[in-house]
């Protein structure tokens, strides 16, 4: 009996040891950690959903406001260069603001559907310069001559150059190259066509300091920390502070202006800080209706074409980009590649009607109206499409445009400084869908941001006023394509990043990278709710063949 009990003892299993718990990565016991998140949880108002018709209506006022800003920038630029006056700069804005009503109306109809204005571009400023320095020693009776034979010129060029967007966006060739993108591609190309911008910010901010960094401060102290004073409040502020703090510096100016703190300054000091300076009140027409050549019939010149065809991909370039931040910011997925090629391809109508009309340069996404849609947090698309209303109003009745027209540059720069800031941001965001402690993705990241930023910046300085860049070969057609790709941020990005990225271990990278993540979006049945955010409203996509979707 007790060998029995101790042959039985000694074959009993061990006793069971409580499981270890599972191991947690480093950090996570000190606080929670936030899964990705494909769209965006503190938007007030998404695509498909709108705030009441007041809210609408002020909101796309505001819109109309914020697009306002970069077309009297543009216009200022280029418009005394040319010969033109007052009274040419003004018919110039009317111009603008008509295709640009235009453009964004068939963009968010039949283009993306995304909640994006498309306002006129910066991408087309070396091209026109181009032009305008081909013309310098040609012989005119007058500057208005001069001026209409340079807009002329510059029509051509934007319609001929128009056909690359179109045959690159309808020929499917621009989707098919979104196919190579990456999170890690993404995520340097949305930050770089905010950062990109730096220009635009606060080195104008400072060409007005007592009016831009009062704008600065008080934007962002009423739309961020006084919301929270109120529950009235917030929801006022948090939407319509950007209108109320223009409206109170614009009047803070106007003080300054009738008290004559600007008598006895510099002309530039009197261009940027004065209300009354820009003489546009008094040139505007009451009532002009933009059609087509009204500044005559458009000169071809090859020499130009060229240059205006570089344009025409950056322009492709950073609306790809902008598209990408919109989708995000208004409670979308990304656009598939069949929805960004049939976008660039409506772009380029969109140029086309932009030389037909004669306006002094293309049309692309505007990032300052995107970064709007994060500051209000609401990515609603018939608050764009109301917008439109605003600037084709704007157009034909010319006063009352031109009264807007009147606010000082710096105060747009002021606001620049945040909404570029918040695209910038939203790039960022979209590393969440790689891995972002790969070195490798680290890499190509580094890189993409860094070169993307620095060689256009090298472009830039080394660009004299007459639009000549660091590229001076016997060629002047290449020298301007070359001069102006290398000058975009976006442009670099993109070509940077796709290359390194898709040529560095990319087949063994294929997890981290995101692609499994992208791939379904990209495609145009992959993901359900690709039909539900972009297709065609009215079921028009029945009636259009399927490769012009």
């Amino acid at each position: 009996m007790g060998e029995t009990h101790n042959h039985e003892h000694n074959h009993q299993p061990p006793p069971q040891q409580a499981a270890a718990p599972p191991a947690m990565p480093l950090g996570s016991a000190r606080g929670p950690m936030f899964p990705p998140a494909e769209q965006l949880l503190q938007l007030h108002y998404c695509i498909h959903s709108n705030p009441s018709w007041p809210q609408t209506v002020l909101l796309a006022f505001q819109h109309y406001i914020v697009m306002l800003g970069t077309t009297v920038m543009i216009a200022t630029v280029l418009v005394p260069q040319m010969g033109g006056g007052p009274g040419d700069k003004a018919r110039v804005i009317q111009s603008l603001l008509f295709t640009s009503g235009v453009n964004t109306l068939l963009q968010t109809l039949f283009g993306t559907r995304l909640p994006t204005v498309m306002g006129p571009s910066f991408a087309y400023i070396i091209s026109a310069l181009s032009v305008i320095n081909d013309l310098s020693d040609s012989n005119f009776r007058s500057e208005h001559e001069r001026f209409e034979h340079t807009m002329r010129a510059i029509q051509g060029s934007l319609i001929v150059s128009s056909f690359i967007n179109i045959i690159l966006g309808y020929g499917q060739a621009w989707g098919n190259l979104t196919r190579f993108f990456s999170p890690v591609v993404i995520t340097p190309l949305v930050c770089v066509v905010g950062l990109g911008l730096f220009g635009r910010g606060f080195p104008q901010v400072g060409d007005c300091i007592e009016i831009g960094l009062p704008m600065l401060i008080l934007l962002v102290i009423s739309q961020q920390y006084m919301q929270r004073v109120h529950p009235v409040a917030q929801s006022i502020l948090e939407r319509f502070a950007l209108l109320l703090c223009i409206g109170f510096i614009w009047a803070f100016a106007a003080i300054l202006t009738v008290a004559g703190a600007y008598n006895h300054v510099k002309e530039q000091t009197k261009m940027n800080c004065r209300i009354d300076h820009s003489f546009l009140l008094s040139s505007a027409p009451w009532i002009k209706v933009p059609y087509p050549f009204q500044w005559g019939t458009p000169i071809f010149r090859a020499s130009n074409v060229f240059g205006m065809m570089g344009a025409a991909l950056v322009s492709a370039a950073e609306s790809t980009a902008t598209f990408y931040a919109a989708s995000r910011l208004a409670g979308a997925t990304p656009p598939p590649a069949h929805v960004v090629s049939r976008s660039i391809g409506l772009q380029g109508i969109g140029q086309l009607f932009d030389g037909f009309f004669g306006a002094i340069v293309g049309t692309t996404a505007s990032v300052e109206n995107v970064g709007l849609l994060g500051l209000t947090r609401v990515g609603s698309r018939r608050v764009v499409q109301i917008s439109t209303a605003f600037m084709i109003f704007f157009s034909i009745f010319g006063k009352f445009g031109a009264f807007f027209a009147q606010i000082p540059l710096p105060i747009f720069a002021a606001i620049y400084c945040i909404l570029y800031g918040i695209v910038a941001a939203i790039g960022i965001s979209f590393i969440q869908f790689a891995n972002k402690n790969s070195m490798r993705n680290i890499y190509v990241l580094g890189v993409s941001l860094f070169l993307g930023i620095s060689i256009p910046q090298y472009f830039v300085m080394n660009t004299d006023i007459a639009g000549h860049g660091p590229v001076r070969t016997p060629a002047g057609w290449f020298n301007d394509i070359l001069n102006t790709i290398f000058s975009s941020p976006p442009t670099v990005a993109t070509i940077v990043g796709t290359v390194v990225d898709n040529t560095l271990e990319a087949r063994h990278s294929y997890d981290d990278r995101g692609i499994p993540w992208l791939v379904p979006f990209q495609r145009r049945k992959g993901d359900s709710r690709n039909e539900e955010f972009y297709s065609y409203p009215l079921r028009i996509n029945e009636y259009i063949p399927s490769r012009f979707l």
